[in-house]
């Protein structure tokens, strides 16, 4: 190599390496100055999904106070405290992507927590990948939401397909045992949404799969936040099924009951897949009303029986609430922040990259089903574990019934409301 040349590669390689230990030396003393790690998030605290949005914000801000009390988390060997800063997206599509992005690009947060429901998770999630910012989310199940090779996009609500195979596995256990006919004639309704087509999947797959055991004698869709189910519902009641599969965000699950209710009808089995044991149903529609109704769910507090940082929760969530049992929403609120939580302190740092590498290696002892939390990259960075199935029965208890391993109590099958 002539001189000339040599030197001028020598002085470009200096400058090079003068700008990069520059840059390691300003990272170094950005991450020395931290005072904090800012984690922005919407929720739904106004607009159809409120009710729930709130049970999600209970979540989160438990998960914060317990981590501020051992004084922050653990990064780059100094504890350094977590702030939430939480805005509302009003149950809005628009308003939950308009408010990542300024999270992102106008508060500067650190990194992203999701929102609820599969529609807005769905589309808030673009702002995350687009940003390259880890976007860790407890409440958007639809598979499709994980099929666009997301790198920065990590869910953990299970697929809603393993819902509907959930309950028909259960189903299937009473059919054996001589409690349902076969062939069982099956209503299916569902709401138009990537989370009702994935419930609608899962059922279907199971019944095609029945060797005859099962018939779909009605397969329809309704639009969110519906007013009037009474022509939906008038189709079910003249196919005289034995099943009432039901896929419903709850403010649906609460009209659409209200109107079963009111027309007389009553299944031999009969669930509005994640729906029916909150609370708020049995205020809304009087504990009788809803007896007898199955959910699969994400969680129950039942499972604290067990001990391990599913009793600590419980009773960490009980003390904070005065005594409230929390819900699958809170579960999954606090559990979301968690994951984001543990894979910061492993990464070592408030790295983007790093953190999101955190993430897609991840396995977290869990107060979920299975207890253990991981997103496997080839479910597209969505979490898998097995759902619970509960009854409401007649003496205001909603036992798990389903998987044995699991079960608190005994189903009722038929439907002891029809008996009635």
């Amino acid at each position: 190599m002539p001189a000339r040349s040599l030197h001028r590669w020598s002085t470009v390689t200096v400058l090079f390496l003068a700008a990069l230990g520059a840059a390691v030396a300003c990272r170094s003393r950005e991450q020395a100055e931290r005072k904090e790690i800012r984690i922005g998030a919407t929720l739904p605290l106004t607009g159809a999904e409120s009710r729930i949005g709130g049970f999600y914000k209970e979540g989160y801000d438990l998960a914060f106070e317990e981590a501020n009390r051992q004084g922050g988390l653990q990064v780059g060997g100094k504890r350094l405290p977590v702030r939430l800063v939480l805005l509302d997206d009003t149950s809005s599509q628009a308003t939950a992507v308009s408010l990542a992005d300024r999270l992102v690009n106008g508060d500067k947060v650190d990194l992203l927590l999701g929102t609820y429901a599969s529609h807005l998770v769905e589309a808030q999630s673009t702002v995350a990948e687009q940003n390259k910012v880890p976007y860790v989310n407890g409440g958007g199940g639809a598979t499709d939401i994980y099929r666009r090779g997301y790198r920065y996009l990590f869910g953990l609500l299970a697929p809603v397909e393993l819902l509907g195979t959930t309950l028909m596995g259960f189903v299937d256990a009473q059919q054996q045992a001589g409690k349902l006919p076969r062939p069982a004639r099956v209503a299916l309704v569902w709401e138009n949404t990537a989370h009702g087509k994935d419930f609608r999947r899962g059922v279907r797959e199971f019944v095609a799969g029945s060797k005859g055991g099962y018939e779909i004698v009605v397969d329809e869709s309704f639009e969110l936040s519906g007013k009037d189910f009474g022509a939906l519902l008038e189709k079910v009641k003249a196919a005289r099924a034995d099943l009432f599969l039901a896929d419903a965000h709850l403010p649906d699950f609460i009209t659409m009951h209200r109107q079963y209710v009111s027309a007389g009808l009553c299944h031999p089995v009969v669930s509005y897949g994640a729906r029916g044991a909150e609370k708020a149903a049995a205020d809304a529609l009087g504990r009788e009303n809803v007896t007898g109704i199955l959910s699969a769910v994400w969680w129950n507090a039942q499972l604290a029986r067990k001990g391990g940082p599913t009793r600590a929760f419980v009773d960490a969530y009980e003390a904070r609430s005065g005594g409230r049992e929390p819900e699958w929403y809170q579960a999954l609120g606090y559990e979301t922040a968690r994951a984001l939580f543990a894979a910061i302190q492993q990464a070592g740092k408030v790295d983007r990259e790093a953190v999101r590498s955190a993430l897609a290696a991840l396995k977290l002892d869990s107060i979920l089903p299975g207890g253990q939390l991981s997103f496997p990259a080839g479910q597209g960075q969505q979490a898998h574990y097995p759902f619970v199935v509960q009854q409401n029965l007649a003496d205001g208890t909603s036992p798990i019934v389903y998987p044995e391993d699991s079960a608190t109590g005994r189903a009722v099958v038929p439907n002891p409301r029809c008996a009635r």
